[in-house]
């Protein structure tokens, strides 16, 4: 009876696959399995010395990857566009459990590790209603099977967005703007995966790792949702 009601409520209020915008079969759930297919992904946690471990290069990281590639109008593109606007937490911790199985499969910082997503100021936190890449790592450490440290990492400004700036820019507009969280400490010891929602120039991320650095003494580690091409 609970399903024959379940797929009475879906024939008048269909459960879309955030991607494609076709209707979920059941079984399904936020991306439909043709797109979960169709992802591009970089499998870099397979492969030392991959574009994003030499975009991070001469920061202090142990491994560095990103899931897929981003490419502009796409659909993926499209879906961390409603991730990050459209109320759509739902969307970051589908895509971080898939990432998590990958890098679970890789044995990618499963030892002692923490996921420490990049930090949001509070302002803009409050703004889109969750940090995105919070909710990413979160799936990510719900499938690592190792626990997700938010507050080791804080954003000490309100800085502009990233968007259309030029990777000098970028370096400028996040210079300083990282520091030492409540939960710092607790990293301690550890291998800390620092999880980013999109990978440009590696600006945002690469301040934070060097924040992180400065502040404990621990193994890091840095993974991108996506990487934009």
């Amino acid at each position: 009876m609970r399903e024959l009601l379940r797929d009475f409520v879906r024939l008048f209020f269909p459960n879309l696959c955030q991607a494609c915008g076709t209707g979920l079969v059941r079984g399904e759930s936020v991306i439909c399995l043709h797109c979960i297919k169709d992802i591009p992904k970089t499998y870099y946690w397979l492969h030392r010395d991959n574009p994003v471990e030499l975009m991070l290069g001469g920061l202090p990281v142990v491994r560095g990857c990103a899931f897929f590639y981003l490419n502009k109008g796409g659909n993926y593109s499209r879906l961390l566009h409603k991730l990050k606007y459209s109320r759509a937490p739902q969307i970051g911790v589908a895509l971080g459990r898939m990432f998590g199985a990958e890098l679970a499969a890789a044995g990618y910082c499963t030892q002692d590790g923490a996921v420490v997503p990049v930090p949001l100021h509070p302002k803009r936190r409050r703004e889109r209603g969750y940090n995105q890449s919070e909710r990413i790592a979160f799936g990510i450490s719900q499938v690592l099977g190792i626990p997700l440290i938010e507050n080791a990492i804080v954003r000490r400004r309100y800085n502009e967005t990233q968007t259309r700036k030029n990777r000098e820019e970028r370096l400028q507009n996040v210079s300083g703007i990282f520091g030492a969280g409540a939960d710092i400490e607790r990293l301690k010891g550890r291998h800390a995966l620092v999880v980013d929602d999109v990978l440009t120039t590696g600006a945002t991320l690469g301040a934070c790792i060097s924040a992180l650095a400065h502040s404990v003494e621990c193994r890091i580690s840095a993974a991108a949702l996506a990487m934009a091409k």
